[in-house]
This record gives structure tokens, sequence and C-alpha cells, in this order.
């Protein structure tokens, strides 16, 4: 791969200016984009004019960018975030039926808790995260799931980080943190009440795939009024012990060490009609009919 004169490569600055936008900046100016990246607004000038050849940016009329819907394209394709969410999805709306708060699936992401789906109502309660959001480890249920289950050298990384406090009640130091985590793995789940705001509790518990591990966090951020958090644990783990059923039965999560791989993968991941499944599932090849002279 090629490298810059500094040592970074090509990639790299592509993949600086596609992390300018966020969910806050959605639309910037080049020089916007070349304030954010830290490179000369020449070379900002070139990575953005590849990168929208490509379709991963997008020029607007007001001669802004923003990322290209190619990108959902290649997201949409892959079976580590979007096949969960759909194999979830069932799930999460029945959680979302009962709880009429707000309902969340996360995923780790270096040292934060990435959201990939969120159902929510109009008069919940406040809640900061959003599809394609994240949120530090430390301060949230779903990230106290991930953390607790994730290997020694990821919650050191998440330490030596550091996160922010944003009341009285977050997590404060290293060792309030490993206290926590070690309680979350004890009890099965989390709750956080007041750590982000003062008026949201958030509940989770872990979504478990093949051999134990742990794939995803499924949780709920509702009122934090002092009741019980007991009733609303159990109907997680219901729905999590379900959404680990299709993980474990769906590919590629669950293919044991030997079993051949299949030749498609769309039949077990992606939701919908059986006739609209059977649409998308290639036909097999013909065997090859070779005569010997």
């Amino acid at each position: 791969m090629a490298h810059g004169s500094d040592g970074e490569s090509v990639l790299h600055r592509h993949l600086r200016v596609l992390e300018a936008f966020d969910i806050l900046r959605p639309f910037l100016t080049l020089g916007e984009i070349a304030d954010a990246t830290r490179l000369p607004v020449s070379t900002t000038h070139r990575l953005v004019a590849e990168l929208e050849r490509e379709g991963l940016l997008e020029r607007t009329p007001e001669r802004t960018y923003r990322l290209g819907i190619r990108l959902w394209e290649f997201a949409s394709r892959t079976p580590g975030a979007v096949g969960l969410r759909e194999l979830a999805r069932p799930s999460l709306e029945v959680v979302h039926s009962r709880i009429r708060q707000h309902t969340q699936l996360g995923v780790l992401s270096d040292c934060d808790v990435l959201f990939i789906e969120r159902l929510s109502t109009r008069e919940a309660v406040v809640n900061a995260t959003v599809i394609g959001g994240r949120v530090p480890l430390p301060v949230s249920s779903s990230g106290l799931v991930l953390l607790a289950h994730a290997g020694r050298g990821v919650i050191d990384e998440v330490i030596a980080a550091g996160w922010p406090r944003y009341t009285a009640a977050t997590i404060r130091d290293a060792d309030e943190l490993r206290a926590r985590l070690r309680r979350v793995r004890a009890d099965g789940f989390a709750v956080t009440d007041g750590h982000v705001h003062r008026e949201a509790r958030g509940i989770a518990v872990p979504i478990v795939g093949s051999r134990g591990a742990v794939h995803a966090a499924l949780g709920v951020v509702v009122p934090n009024d002092r009741s019980s958090p007991l009733p609303t644990v159990e109907l997680l783990t219901v729905a999590s012990a379900q959404i680990s059923r299709a993980l474990r039965d769906a590919y590629p999560f669950s293919r044991p060490e030997g079993m051949p791989r299949p030749r498609h993968a769309v039949r077990p991941l992606a939701d919908g009609a059986r006739r609209s499944r059977d649409v998308l599932t290639p036909p097999e090849a013909p065997a090859s009919r070779m005569t010997r002279g």
C-alpha cells in the first residue's frame, strides 16, 4: 500500500476524511474537512475528489459534502452488524412493545459501544444514543455489559483512554470500574442509574453466540424512577436468549470448526418472506459433465 512522506498510508488518509463526518456534522465544506483532518487543503481536495468519484462522498448544491450512499451499500452487506440487526429486530420489537421507551442493540467498537439499532417513542425519556452513534463503554449499561465480557487488554485500554463524567453517578475511576464489571459478570446484567442523564436509567444484558462469546448487548433506557429493574431484566433476558438462538443457527457465527463453509449466507441472515429469500439465493450450479476421450 502506498505511503506518504510522513509514513501514513493513502488509505488511512481517506479514512481520516470519512471520519471527519459524524451525527452532529453530517455536512462539511472542503475547508472544514481540512481543519478536521489537519491535512493540507490541496491534499484534502485530492482525497475528497477521489472519494466523490467512487461514491463514498457526495457533493451537495450548497458546496458541502456528505457521506455517500455507497457506504451504506457496503455496510449493508456485513453480517457482523446488519445480519445481527436483522436477526435481533423481532425480539427488539417485542421488548419495545412492552417498554415503550428506548430499546437498543449495541456492539463493541474500540473503547465505545456502537449502537446499530434503536426503537423509541416520541414521549420517551431523554437518551443520548442514535443509530450509528457511539458512547464510551464505562458510562452506559450496554457498554458495561460488553466491557465485562471483553478481554483484559480491552479493559486496560479503556482505563488508559479515560472517559467523561456526565453526572455525579458516572463511574469515576479504574477501581470503581473494575468492581462494577465484576458485579456485571456475576449478575448477568448491568443497571446504570443516571450515569449519562440524571432522569434516565439504562438496563442491559449480553447476547451470547456460539462457544459463549458475547456478540452484542441488548438494552433499554427508561425513566430513573427507583423502581426495581428485575422485571425489565427478565424481559431482556428472554429476548436475549431468542436472539442468541438465532445467532447460533445463522451463518457465520455458529459454524463449528471443520464444517464446510456454506455457499450462500443470505437465507439465515435476511429477514422476510421465504419466497423473497429464495429469490435472493442463487441456484446451485449444475455439475460439470465432462467426458474423457
